[in-house]
């Protein structure tokens, strides 16, 4: 018995060390595979005023997160970008992943579509700093 809770400690203490790595290294762009830039994927700038340098896993679209970085390349948000279509069809979108767990504020607005998602949805922005949004903003 005492075998086995090692083991399963041992386990643990890997997997939430491997987890806070992983956070660790989404802090500063480019947050490496299997996220890509949205610039270089669509024809979008590669900064867009409000939201930032963005980054996404392909496989995580069309929700995200998007991982949004200014100017510096220091990680400032985690946008969703969920389609209005499919949460008035009753469609959830669970378990999103986050840039980062330290969240100052949060907007959240109506966006009519752009390359990459299309149809009309909203922007759920986490900033993760207070000074997250200014950053952003130019």
């Amino acid at each position: 018995m005492k075998h086995i809770l090692l083991v399963s400690s041992l386990i643990f203490s890997s997997a939430t060390i491997a987890f806070a790595h992983d956070k660790e290294a989404l802090r500063q762009s480019p947050p490496g595979p299997p996220f890509v830039q949205v610039s270089d994927a669509l024809p979008l700038p590669a900064f867009i005023p409000g939201l930032g340098t963005l980054f996404v896993d392909p496989a995580s679209l069309p929700a995200g997160p998007f991982l949004a970085y200014d100017h510096d390349g220091k990680l400032s948000a985690t946008i969703y970008m969920t389609p209005l279509e499919e949460l008035q069809a009753g469609s959830a979108f669970d378990g999103l992943g986050l840039g980062a767990h330290e969240v100052s504020s949060v907007d959240i607005y109506y966006n009519a579509g752009h390359p990459g998602v299309e149809k009309p949805h909203a922007h759920v922005v986490l900033f993760h700093d207070a000074e997250a949004k200014g950053r952003l903003a130019k």
